[in-house]
């Protein structure tokens, strides 16, 4: 018997927020994440990863921290799977959306496009109904476990007095994916259920947003996705679209102020059809003094 091939690849989920949506760098005409074998000539797999990096996008990444090595058999990327296998190792990068150069450019998709379910921000919809109800119908059909399958779905979409857990999105993923019920796992594509990725991209994607949205918890790093200056309410817009919710602004404003993560500008926002707004900076030193003792951007929600 041979012994199974293996090599090893950077995957990249480079997450922006673009007139509050949230965006993620594509390749394959949105159907990948962006991804490129190790070079050794790099010091560290980071640094190969950021070099990648600003050769496909043209502009350094900002933050960015090591998601998980996926080294399972049979991802589906090739007709030998049980020959070769293929590691990848992911990180979650933190951008400002740019136009990438180069003819074959990486496209920005909106994060929903490939979740619609986790957009509660106008409260829950029909799509998150549509695939709460198929998830039931899977978990209370006549087979061995009908009770726990139920309760694993009740807890991660917040079903029967359940609240719902904006970081459980890989949960929510990988239940989908045992029910057979989304084109990864072998279903005929129903819009509801979004759009497909290849191979585990959207596996992988689902881990950086859950990631990121843990993240906004206990760490200020929205604020590597903001403009130089910005109002409290595009502040507020832009961790509503992360987290996929509404915050309750009075609380994000208070619990903002007393994280004095931010400071005045002493300028206006120049924004036509509505009243000028205070525009502020965050205080980088700040954020950096505070990065071990949880400065953190709100999410009380509504």
């Amino acid at each position: 018997m041979s012994d199974t091939l293996a090599h090893a690849e950077l995957i990249a989920v480079l997450a922006a927020v673009t007139d509050e949506t949230p965006r993620i760098m594509t390749v394959r005409a949105g159907a990948a994440l962006p991804s490129g074998p190790f070079e050794s000539v790099h010091r560290s797999l980071q640094a190969g990863l950021r070099a990648w990096i600003e050769s496909q996008t043209g502009h350094p990444v900002g933050y960015l921290e090591q998601l998980y090595t996926f080294a399972d058999k049979d991802r589906g990327f090739d007709d030998h799977a049980s020959e070769h296998r293929t590691i990848s190792i992911s990180y979650l990068g933190l951008v400002r959306e740019e136009a990438p150069p180069g003819g074959q450019k990486p496209l920005w998709k909106d994060w929903y496009t490939y979740f619609p379910w986790e957009d509660l921000r106008q409260g829950r919809t029909e799509i998150l109904d549509n695939v709460t109800d198929m998830l039931t119908q899977w978990a209370m059909s006549d087979r061995p476990g009908r009770e726990l399958r139920r309760h694993r779905v009740d807890f991660a979409f917040g079903l029967n007095n359940m609240r719902w857990n904006e970081d459980m999105v890989l949960q929510r993923y990988e239940l989908m994916f045992e029910a057979g019920l989304i084109p990864e796992a072998g279903s005929t594509p129903a819009f509801w259920f979004g759009r497909p990725m290849a191979a585990d991209h959207r596996r992988i994607l689902a881990t950086g947003i859950a990631r990121l949205r843990a993240k906004l918890k206990y760490r200020p790093v929205a604020f590597e996705l903001m403009p130089e200056s910005f109002t409290l309410l595009q502040l507020q817009k832009t961790v509503e679209a992360l987290a996929g919710l509404r915050l309750h602004k009075p609380n994000f404003r208070r619990q903002v102020d007393q994280q004095q993560l931010i400071e005045e500008t002493g300028e206006m926002s120049g924004e036509s059809g509505g009243r000028p707004a205070k525009l502020f900076r965050y205080r980088r030193a700040i954020v950096e003094e505070r990065a071990l003792s949880g400065s953190r951007l709100p999410t009380s929600r509504d």
